[in-house]
């Protein structure tokens, strides 16, 4: 298990503390670093075999989906979490 070495005032500070210093320093701009912009990642591409996205889209009708794409994005969206769910459990009962 890898450790990190924590700044020592931030270790300290509780919280509470920490709310009672952001909320001092919320109308002081020289206490705030420069904002960060953030772009939103562009949508990916997913080609399907033609007889599986017939099916898919079988499914997203029967589903009432708007379309397949948000069906897919769905479906594939629930997997995801579901695998991450799965993998976490994995890690904490191999940890104990």
């Amino acid at each position: 298990m890898s450790t990190r070495k924590k700044n020592k005032k931030t270790a300290i500070l509780d919280r509470e503390a920490i709310d009672r210093l952001v909320i001092s320093q919320a109308n002081d701009d020289s206490a705030w670093e420069t904002p960060i912009r953030v772009k939103r990642s562009k949508p990916a591409s997913l080609s399907l075999p033609g007889g599986l996205a017939a099916r898919a889209a079988f499914l997203a009708r029967l589903h009432r989906e708007a379309g397949v794409d948000k069906w897919v994005e769905r479906v594939v969206r629930e997997r995801v979490e579901l695998e991450e769910l799965a993998f976490t459990e994995a890690k904490k009962s191999l940890a104990s």
